[in-house]
């Protein structure tokens, strides 16, 4: 026995942005994700959640950079690697809908061991991965 419940998984990720609306507008409208939560927390502070349109793995916290430090790591939480992964059943269909939504891929889609994957960047230029696993 490790002492740890045996159900747990993430559940929200907390991702920096310059401002929530246009965040909220970018991931709905360019990743099809759904804005679940918008609270208002005063003092200029929301809790904002997007999660994909299947409500599948863990949600994004989008939160609003409010000092230097923040602001400097907007776009670069990660220090130029990929973030986050976002899994998809079918990558052609998907890849297909982001482009045509102006989604900025940096790369071709490319086929490797584990799935096919191709990088893309968000509105700040986080890199994501879009994947679908080989089952």
């Amino acid at each position: 026995m490790t002492g740890f419940a045996e159900h747990r998984r993430v559940a929200t990720v907390a991702l920096v942005v310059k401002n929530y609306d246009e965040a909220i507008a970018w991931y709905v409208e360019r990743l099809g994700f759904v804005l679940t939560e918008d609270v208002d927390l005063g003092g200029g502070k929301r809790w904002v959640t997007v999660t994909p349109a299947d409500g599948q793995g863990a949600r994004l916290l989008l939160a609003e950079a409010s000092d230097a430090a923040q602001k400097s790591r907007i776009g670069n939480q990660t220090g130029g690697r990929v973030f986050l992964f976002l899994e998809t059943s079918d990558f052609a269909g998907d890849h297909q809908a982001m482009l045509a939504k102006g989604v900025e891929f940096r790369e071709a889609p490319r086929y490797e061991p584990y799935g096919t994957v191709a990088v893309f960047a968000d509105l700040y230029g986080n890199l994501w991965d879009l994947i679908e696993p080989k089952r």
